[in-house]
């Protein structure tokens, strides 16, 4: 089964000293083996309010991001470095990061791309000096510094993560951006209310870039907390806006409950199955398609 995962929190849960390699969890590398041919964006989050200073929070990424290569050097998982590793079998990662609290300026994901970070998500639930977040009291959307670091990731191959955006900030993005984008982890606003969740002008916008949207298995953004629920999401946003748009972002390892019938990732095969005709362009086409349009070689 080929399969991309927009959004799992590997690097967080392993620094908590949760053994993803033979333990039982959301997501694990047993799980994810049993799929074959994985690609995973593995989200480094350093938990914002446990650190105190830039130094610590940049401590805490190079902690996470260590856990990937200890993984690849033990022949557990490759690193996505370039578009020929896209090709690559087995169970690759994609590393990527929550929010940008730590950067100084823009130029800071200099440092990042030398770690073979590939994604960025401009915000978690925080407002930073380059975007407003999805909890803003007041949506100010895009900093000038922010717009700059948009272009350079750009000019950089990395991708920008709107999850946990604010809507101005989204659609500043999307005017300021020449590449597609993601929003790795999010669901339908009409079919929930939720902070985190996309309304209709805001899909319309990622439709216009030709960005993709990863749907999240968070009981809280969904219509109903059930593999009914998650599947109604993916299919009205696939029967109303094309189905050239819809991924899967599962926020697995980043949650502590699940979702009835869709528990772990191995339950993925029932999403498949159900939406049948359009199961390759969610599981695997849609996001390969725009990581390929990100990345520089």
């Amino acid at each position: 089964m080929r399969y991309v995962d927009l959004h799992e929190d590997f690097g967080y849960s392993a620094s908590l000293g949760n053994d993803l390699i033979k333990g039982d969890y959301q997501s694990d590398l047993n799980k994810l083996k049993e799929l074959e041919d994985v690609l995973i964006f593995s989200a480094v989050f350093p938990a914002m309010e446990n650190l105190h200073n830039s130094i610590m929070y940049f401590q805490s990424i190079v902690n996470q991001v260590k856990i990937f290569y200890r993984l690849e050097d033990n022949g557990l998982i490759k690193i996505v470095r370039n578009k020929n590793d896209l090709e690559k079998e087995g169970i690759k990662f994609l590393i990527s990061l929550e929010g940008t609290d730590a950067l100084t300026d823009p130029y800071d994901i200099l440092f990042l791309k030398e770690l073979n970070f590939k994604s960025i998500g401009l915000t978690w639930n925080y407002d930073t000096k380059f975007a407003a977040s999805c909890m803003s009291k007041k949506d100010y959307g895009i900093t000038g510094q922010g717009e700059e670091l948009v272009k350079l990731a750009n000019k950089l191959g990395i991708i920008i993560d709107l999850a946990h955006a604010s809507k101005q900030t989204l659609l500043d993005v999307i005017s300021i951006t020449n590449k597609p984008v993601i929003v790795s982890h999010t669901a339908y606003r009409k079919l929930k209310d939720h902070p985190r969740n996309l309304d209709d002008e805001e899909i319309e916008a990622i439709v216009k870039n030709k960005g993709v949207i990863g749907v999240m298995a968070w009981e809280k953004v969904l219509p109903e907390p059930s593999i009914d629920g998650y599947l109604k999401v993916i299919n009205e946003i696939g029967e109303t806006y094309g189905w050239d748009y819809v991924a899967i972002g599962t926020d697995f390892l980043g949650m502590e409950n699940t979702i009835k019938g869709f528990e772990n990732i191995s339950l993925i095969t029932k999403i498949g199955e159900s939406i049948k005709d359009n199961a390759d362009k969610v599981l695997w086409k849609n996001a390969m398609r725009v990581i390929k349009e990100n990345l520089n070689s």
